[in-house]
């Protein structure tokens, strides 16, 4: 563990005097740093932010909080590869990730596109780059505040198609998201990225545990709400004051916590989604709980960034693939459910023969909920390569379960 610093001691030593938190306490998913690259020092800048975000990780440790990750985002990738040739720009990012994975560091390497006139070629660009790496990832931008970007909106599922028969089990897509409206702020990948200075960080909770616990006795939609809010309230807070002190000790700019409760596995929020329905997940009901716990979220009285709404990732929740194994939640209820909850479709796993046709019209669809209802709202679908409805998915990952494809309508 890195030495901490003066701030983060006395932030370390006085812990205990923290009002009360819930027995269960959230992992820290992701710590993410913000970093404006600028290729001649990138190497420099990286151990720059390891550093930053090591002492953040051992400040976070020392409070009894685990964190899963740390991570870094940049700007669009375009901006820094501009007077490059294709092959001289795929050495870089090969570098990159070579630097990566020795220092166990996922970076996100912002859109290939962020707006509707911008080159498709990048978008092309980008799946050689996520082809040729394991610990990079990066998005395209498919709407914002002018309205649905239908140039991109096609050049992500066809990225989307090519991903999934050109990388080992059709796992590329796992890098890949097209978002909406999405603020440049988020920690949680592959959607980060930022257009500002650098030198910020933020902070994603996986805190469905928290959220389960809260619903353990709860049956009505107000006190379910209030319950949710000051369960993981205690532990916003107490994540946010030693946000604070890391700020003091780095002069780094804090943006905020993203408190959509991600899930991992068994950590399941569709369980607690149930607990509180007394349902399955998809059974009637399912919108207005999706609602609730959205806004429990929203009431948090602390910095947020990024979604900031329930998560619902097919394959990174036990229980959801297990309801999406059965057929008891579809596309379509996700896409409903989106309108009032986090982050759109996420994870959601589609059989082989899925038409780049049938990938912009689901992209589109999310796409256009976004901007009409100006939240933000990403897609990240994994078709999987020679799969059909009824076959299990054979996803080789720590962060992922495997589930029946369904048909899609």
């Amino acid at each position: 563990m890195r030495k901490l610093g003066p701030a983060l001691i006395v932030f370390a030593c006085f812990g205990a005097f923290l009002p009360a938190l819930a027995a269960e306490k959230p992992k820290v998913r992701a710590i993410t740093a913000f970093v404006r690259i600028e290729r001649p020092r990138y190497q420099a800048q990286i151990r720059e932010a390891l550093d930053i975000l090591r002492k953040a990780k051992a400040a976070f440790e020392a409070a009894g909080y685990e964190v899963q990750t740390v991570r870094m985002a940049t700007q669009p990738f375009p901006e820094y590869i501009r007077e490059l040739q294709p092959e001289e720009a795929l050495n870089f990012f090969r570098a990159l990730d070579r630097l990566a994975r020795q220092e166990n560091l996922s970076v996100a390497i912002g859109p290939a596109m962020l707006r509707d006139e911008n080159d498709t070629r990048l978008v092309a660009f980008l799946g050689e780059i996520l082809t040729a790496t394991t610990s990079l990832s990066g998005s395209v931008v498919v709407g914002g505040e002018d309205g649905v970007y239908w140039n991109a909106v096609r050049a992500s599922a066809a990225l989307m198609k090519h991903l999934s028969e050109s990388t080992p089990r059709s796992q590329g897509n796992f890098s890949f998201a097209a978002t909406a409206m999405l603020s440049t702020d988020t920690p949680f990948f592959p959607a980060a990225y930022h257009l500002g200075p650098g030198k910020q960080f933020a902070i994603g909770l996986e805190s469905a545990n928290v959220v389960a616990e809260a619903l353990l006795h709860q049956r009505d939609a107000e006190p379910a709400k209030q319950a949710v809010a000051t369960a993981l309230g205690n532990h916003a807070r107490a994540v946010e004051r030693i946000a604070r002190a890391i700020v003091v000790e780095t002069g780094w700019q804090y943006l905020g916590l993203d408190l959509s409760p991600a899930p991992l596995k068994d950590a399941s929020i569709a369980a607690a989604f149930e607990r509180f329905t007394g349902s399955r997940i998809g059974s009637p009901g399912s919108l207005t709980a999706a609602a609730m716990l959205t806004q429990a979220l929203r009431d948090i009285p602390v910095k947020q960034a990024g979604y900031g709404g329930l998560m619902l990732p097919v394959l990174e929740d036990s229980r959801l693939a297990e309801r999406w194994s059965e057929g008891a939640l579809k596309l379509d209820d996700l896409l409903a459910y989106s309108a009032v909850c986090g982050t759109g479709l996420d994870v959601v796993p589609l059989p082989g023969d899925v038409t780049v046709q049938q990938l912009e019209r689901i992209i589109g669809d999310v796409a256009t909920l976004a901007v009409r209802l100006r939240k933000p709202l990403s897609v990240r679908l994994l078709p999987v390569a020679g799969k059909k409805a009824g076959e299990r998915t054979e996803f080789d990952s720590p962060f992922l379960v495997n589930a029946v494809l369904q048909p899609l309508p």
